[in-house]
């Protein structure tokens, strides 16, 4: 109970400089499982904020009393991508022989951290669980490795939706697990867990 928390929590999210895109943010009160209280929201447009530094706002909250106090940092991301099957990322021969030349064991020092790239090519899916009255599912799929989490687009009433996009993740840990999760799209309501799928890296 305080009217003025103190949260101190970082949250990463990858954003691709083609798309202007808001960042939109709510702040909840919750006084039990069932009863929860809308107490503002508010907008930061990320194509506005300079890139590699800090930026503190304090952000006024839309039509209620109180502001929030934040710290973004724009930074390039390098390394992720999502990207159509028909353009998949490294699928160039000389690109790949780059990467080889940059991974190979003589180059495996110059940046410990480093340690390569993942693709994934998120297909389809089938004989998915029917979330809907109508017997179908709106699904659509999260990847998460480590801190990153990309996601694809919503295919409408179908249980064997295709994707066909191709994801690119930094390595930053050969111990991460690539995890794929689908889900029902429900709206403005939390999204119905359709199925998931754990790949440790050092599996692949």
């Amino acid at each position: 109970k305080s009217a003025n928390p103190q949260w101190r929590e970082q949250f990463d999210f990858h954003y691709f400089s083609d798309r202007k895109d808001m960042l939109d943010i709510e702040v909840w009160r919750k006084d039990n499982k069932k009863h929860e209280e809308l107490l503002g929201t508010c907008q930061v447009d990320i194509t506005a904020l300079p890139t590699r530094q800090t930026n503190c706002l304090e952000l006024p909250l839309e039509k209620h009393p109180g502001s929030l106090l934040m710290l973004i940092a724009v930074a390039p991301c390098t390394g992720v991508s999502i990207s159509d099957l028909c353009v998949c990322p490294l699928g160039d021969p000389s690109e790949r022989q780059q990467i080889s030349q940059r991974y190979c064991i003589k180059n495996s020092f110059q940046d410990i951290k480093d340690i390569g790239f993942l693709q994934v090519k998120v297909l389809k899916a089938v004989d998915l669980l029917a979330a809907d009255f109508a017997g179908k599912s709106d699904p659509f799929c999260v990847l998460e490795l480590g801190n990153d989490s990309l996601q694809t687009h919503t295919i409408y009433k179908n249980l064997n939706p295709e994707w066909n996009k191709v994801f690119t993740f930094p390595i930053k840990d050969i111990h991460d697990v690539l995890e794929v999760t689908v889900f029902d799209e429900d709206g403005d309501k939390p999204p119905d867990f359709l199925g998931k799928v754990a790949i440790p890296l050092l599996s692949v």
